[in-house]
């Protein structure tokens, strides 16, 4: 593993969690990042110090995400009003993954739990300016952070965190709103673009309704009668049971590896993708990937699964039974494997700088992935069972709901509530569901990210079909956008 540029390190020690386990950065393990309001200080005063890269299109790439930091940690001050990125700082799962020996790995989780008091008290000094459904939101996240832990120390700074977000829950500021010209700087800066809420509002109304029509065209194929959404309702029905979720998904995942090797959809076809249980840690999670991360020396990457919870009541294990269904697993799989992440880290592996594999827009990762579900559809995949297709529009339902609610409620146009009463009314979800997913926005206001990132990788790859001829394919699309890296969305035009 290469050490990492100074201007580039001045980063990523913005951004400790997400550059140890999504860039495999392991010279973080057992360290903690200083959010206390003094340690964001210090840490933005250093970015841009040294040199830019030599090359053009890296240096652009470093330069969005310094201004992006700027932005989230400086100007909107998150890390005073959002538990989320203090959560990441405590967060002991990333040592589950077998990404290194276990004896080191142990000792760097003991040596990040001892840490637990000094960045429990960072996070006290800086959370006062938490909204109440922010906290409301997050609450039952910080509770189970502590999951299988016994040192006294940590537990105790625990029990004094809960407190504060149960605090902020009872007394906070009542509206969450960022507000729109906040919302525009939040999402413009992290990727390098200006950003119009209204016309992306418009145009996630329009792909609404694009997908409803393509549902209710996948429903008739079906021979089913009734609403489209309707149809699903009763589709999601048909899932394996418990024990079977797990077997259901590597059965799946072989299958999605398989179609894309042989349509040559990536430009990498190699490594390992294990499928297992989540670590207890992770179960919050119906099913993620934890990739083999660019900075790590070969090895698996793990599709993790969570079953319900076997103490839970009959109805709760019911509804979480249902986001396995055969309607709706297959488009998962291709969503976390491949096409989708799994490929996508195949490819940061090779990518030609450390730029490249580091500093990981998040609205690409997430773009590419849901991209990859409806390029799946295109190219064929289950061409004689229609529940794929359905799965897939489906999933863009829920994506496309998030964009809209994201900007309803961070602009002030829509309460929670009316977020949750737009999910019932646009996707299959209901009541406990589609309410969680509109509180999701609350604390994590660029979650339409999935739909902004697809969209815009379709208008690019309009654009290089216009512009290559006769010399446009797929796999050379897609080679060209993964030899970016995980570029931010501004950039994605570089490839013509």
């Amino acid at each position: 593993m290469t050490e990492l540029d100074p201007r580039l390190r001045a980063i990523t020690d913005l951004m400790v969690s997400e550059a140890r386990e999504g860039g495999g950065r392991h010279e973080y393990d057992g360290q903690i990042q200083d959010l206390s309001p003094e340690g964001v200080r210090a840490g933005l005063a250093r970015l841009g110090e040294g040199d830019a890269p030599d090359d053009p299109h890296d240096a652009e790439h470093l330069q969005i995400f310094e201004a992006a930091m700027r932005t989230q940690l400086g100007e909107l001050e998150l890390h005073r009003k959002n538990p989320l990125i203090h959560l990441s700082n405590l967060d002991l799962a990333c040592y589950d993954r077998d990404y290194g020996p276990e004896a080191e790995r142990a000792a760097a989780k003991a040596a990040h739990l001892a840490l637990w008091p000094q960045a429990v008290d960072a996070a006290i000094a800086a959370l006062d300016q938490v909204p109440a459904p922010v906290a409301t939101s997050l609450l039952g996240a910080v509770r189970g952070l502590s999951a299988g832990i016994t040192d006294e120390a940590a537990l105790e700074a625990h029990g004094r965190l809960v407190a504060h977000v149960a605090h902020a829950a009872a007394e906070g500021d009542p509206d969450a709103a960022l507000g729109g010209p906040a919302l525009v700087k939040l999402m413009s800066t992290a990727e390098g673009l200006p950003v119009d809420l209204g016309r992306l509002a418009e145009r996630a109304d329009a792909e609404r309704d694009r997908l409803m029509d393509l549902l209710a065209e996948s429903c008739a194929k079906l021979g089913r009668d009734g609403r489209p959404l309707d149809v699903v309702r009763e589709l999601v029905k048909d899932h394996p049971d418990a024990d079977g979720v797990i077997e259901a998904a590597r059965i799946g995942t072989e299958r999605a590896i398989a179609f894309t090797r042989e349509k040559d959809l990536v430009p990498y076809h190699d490594g390992e993708c294990l499928v297992g249980l989540a670590p207890e840690s992770r179960r919050w999670a119906m099913a993620m990937m934890a990739w083999n991360s660019p900075g790590e020396p070969e090895g698996p990457s793990w599709y993790h699964i969570t079953p319900p919870d076997p103490s839970w009541d009959e109805r709760e294990q019911e509804e979480w039974l249902e986001v396995f269904s055969s309607t709706t697993l297959p488009a998962i799989n291709v969503h976390e494997v491949a096409p989708g992440h799994f490929s996508h880290a195949r490819a940061l592996r090779r990518a030609p700088s450390d730029v490249r594999r580091q500093l990981q827009s998040m609205s690409f990762v997430e773009g590419w992935a849901h991209y990859a579900e409806e390029l799946c559809v295109e190219e064929g995949y289950a061409p004689d069972d229609p529940r794929f297709e359905i799965g897939v529009w489906v999933e863009a339902l829920i994506r496309v709901t998030r964009l809209a609610c994201a900007i309803g409620v961070h602009t002030g146009q829509m309460t929670v509530e009316e977020g949750a009463r737009r999910f019932e009314s646009d996707t299959h979800l209901a009541g406990p569901a589609a309410l969680s997913e509109a509180r999701r926005a609350s604390f994590d206001p660029t979650y339409g990210r999935y739909t902004w990132g697809k969209l815009l990788i379709l208008d690019l790859r309009e654009q290089a079909r216009q512009q290559w001829g006769a010399g446009f394919s797929v796999q050379r699309f897609h080679k060209a956008l993964f030899d970016l890296g995980s570029p931010p969305l501004g950039l994605l035009g570089a490839i013509l």
